[in-house]
């Protein structure tokens, strides 16, 4: 197991077709990387996110700084032109908004003026701009180092100067002082762990006001399996991932996905005592929820 790993009765079931099955992804997702059509660098709806660092930039500066690194996901300027790159055809192929529309959501619940934001899973920067540009300060953190070096590239671009440290949160100990904040945005995550239980706990005593969490969830058909986490079983789906090298896999070679119920009662037991599952949708994975949930303290008001 690497260091920092969390032991886990899953990782001694890692068989030759779980190594079978993700050598098969990378092989796919390479395939589909090579034979994607290159996305032109202009013709894009403009951007009306002020980037006046990025609108400068000529056509061959830009494009040069679009294949100096591995973008997954891009952002279009005030000119239409593409800033990053799409994972590959179908994936990540449009112009990413900024803001996302959960940020305006959580900014209505929450009002971001004034506050600190912490971002677990900061990926490429889309949404570290977002919250840079209306929260006093952001702290953005991904276990993967390509993408913090994506996001602060992105952020410095748009005139922003978010922290942004490389941070997997499931390796303990967390550098919890680092990660101290009034808000938490935490989109695409979850589900890609191996102890979700576990992170909401160790992470629910860092956050003073609330957090908004977008994250798949399993449904009763689907919770064949269950796991121990402190003290008590949680039902769970066992879901495979393809690992580090998979831009939008988890780290480890499998998650678990908790019943919506389980989460929504795990974070109450964590102190937050007003949970809302804002909206449910179904995805190509399975279902998905976006939740609001705030602190019971005295302090909990936006």
């Amino acid at each position: 197991m690497p260091p920092g790993c969390l032991p886990s009765k899953m990782d001694s079931k890692v068989t030759a077709m779980d190594i079978l099955r993700r050598s098969l992804a990378r092989v796919r997702r390479l395939v589909r990387r090579a034979l994607s059509p290159g996305l032109p660098l202009n013709g894009f709806e403009p951007a009306r996110t002020p980037a006046p660092l990025l609108d400068r930039l000529t056509d061959d500066q830009l494009e040069r700084l679009n294949r100096l690194l591995p973008w997954n996901a891009f952002t279009a300027d005030a000119r239409g032109r593409r800033f990053g790159n799409a994972a590959w055809a179908g994936k990540r192929s449009a112009p990413q908004p900024i803001p996302d529309p959960r940020i305006l959501l959580m900014d209505q619940r929450f009002g971001l003026a004034g506050k600190r934001v912490l971002e677990v899973g900061c990926f490429e920067g889309i949404h570290t701009v977002a919250l840079a540009q209306r929260a006093a300060s952001v702290v953005a953190i991904d276990a993967r180092v390509e993408n913090v070096v994506k996001t602060v590239v992105r952020a410095a671009f748009y005139g922003l100067s978010p922290t942004v440290f490389a941070c997997d949160v499931e390796e303990r100990p967390l550098p919890s002082e680092a990660l101290k904040a009034d808000l938490l945005h935490h989109v695409g995550v979850l589900y890609h762990l191996v102890d979700p239980v576990a992170h909401l706990r160790d992470l629910a005593p860092l956050v003073r006001i609330g957090l908004m969490m977008d994250t798949h969830y399993c449904t009763e058909a689907h919770a064949g399996a269950s796991y121990a986490s402190g003290d008590r079983n949680f039902r769970c789906r066992e879901f495979q991932e393809s690992g580090r090298a998979d831009p939008f896999s988890g780290m480890h070679p499998s998650s678990r996905w908790l019943l919506l119920e389980d989460l929504v009662s795990i974070l109450r037991e964590a102190g937050f005592g007003d949970v809302e599952v804002a909206e449910k949708r179904e995805e190509r994975n399975g279902p998905r929820a976006l939740i609001f949930a705030r602190k019971r303290t005295a302090g909990g008001g936006a």
